[in-house]
């Protein structure tokens, strides 16, 4: 289904849908030039929703996602991790579901990671969050491509041996993906990647998004709002 009304059924039954060429070439070469000097030889960030490269591209993902009924009107950007595998930086990723979020609560149990606080909230907002995972380069079945299991987003929060149970009984299904596509998934969506198995480099942006106030005290780190071309941060 490639309708907004077809990719909405999809997100919402499976956790997971591909929006072929969400965003341009040109802006997907030039963002990557841009973190490349920023980062340097490191293999990622988490807190890139700070390079104004990343914010920017926040805005015109929700410009683009709302009026397709992909995104919440009121939603805001509150986190961008880039994912740079490589040749010599060539990892896997244990089945998992994305339970942590950059915010900060008293009285809840915090991680601070790369300098900011991380908390586990609860499910039910966990399920209220969108991730787009916008790809910097083409990645192929051999680039260590994302693995999913569909539908594993309705299930709550799993133990490991839940996980493992969930996959053998529903199967996955590798995202491959080209340049400029955007994944949409869910963070209870079980995943996975594999190492690459060819030389060639796979970068990818992972945004967040999520309600602009949090229940239960929560406060975002960070939230990018607005759409294109006026921009607010918080």
């Amino acid at each position: 289904m490639t309708s907004a009304e077809g990719q909405a059924a999809l997100l919402h039954e499976n956790g997971h849908a591909l929006l072929p060429a969400l965003l341009s070439p040109d802006l997907m070469r030039a963002t990557a030039h841009a973190l490349d000097h920023w980062l340097g030889q490191a293999a990622g960030s988490r807190n890139l929703l700070a390079q104004p490269h990343c914010r920017d591209m926040a805005v015109q993902i929700k410009a683009q996602l709302v009026p397709m009924g992909l995104l919440e009107a009121s939603a805001v950007a509150v986190q961008c991790t880039l994912f740079d595998k490589t040749p010599d930086r060539n990892w896997l990723v244990a089945l998992h579901q994305d339970t942590s979020i950059p915010a900060s609560c008293a009285g809840m149990p915090t991680v601070i990671k790369e300098g900011e606080p991380y908390v586990q909230p609860p499910a039910d907002v966990l399920q209220a969050l969108l991730a787009v995972r916008v790809h910097l380069d083409d990645c192929g079945p051999d680039a260590g491509p994302l693995r999913v299991v569909p539908g594993s987003h309705l299930a709550g929060r799993l133990t490991d041996a839940e996980a493992r149970a969930l996959r053998i009984e529903r199967g996955e299904l590798s995202c491959t993906a080209a340049l400029g596509d955007a994944l949409l998934m869910r963070p209870l969506l079980l995943h996975a990647s594999s190492r690459a198995r060819s030389p060639a480099r796979r970068r990818v942006l992972h945004f967040l998004f999520g309600p602009e106030r949090l229940p239960r005290g929560m406060v975002w780190n960070r939230t990018v709002a607005g759409t294109a071309p006026a921009l607010q941060e918080n």
